[in-house]
């Protein structure tokens, strides 16, 4: 092992540590995009096939549309790019 190898353990613990890693990037917009499009394309099904949204499963369709308006305001929160959501 050499002192760059990424697999390298630091001393100091009989088991040693793992070599500290960089945070993986994630392309947050692209999440929040297809996350709210999966909750519309859930929302047209639903609204579609009479037997998902009548009787107990009324409530369907007002689960579609809380997850577009939570994907709508995680759009805007990470689209202010401010504290937390500045390296989204």
């Amino acid at each position: 092992m050499t002192p760059d190898d990424p697999t390298a353990r630091h001393p100091g613990s009989p088991l040693g540590e793992p070599a500290p890693t960089a945070p993986v990037t994630v392309p947050t917009k692209v999440m929040i995009v297809v996350g709210t499009a999966a909750w519309a394309v859930a929302l047209v099904v639903i609204l579609l096939v009479p037997a998902l949204h009548t009787g107990e499963r009324s409530w369907w369709p007002w689960t579609c549309v809380t997850g577009i308006a939570l994907g709508a305001f995680a759009w805007w929160y990470v689209g202010r790019g401010r504290g937390n959501a500045s390296g989204a």
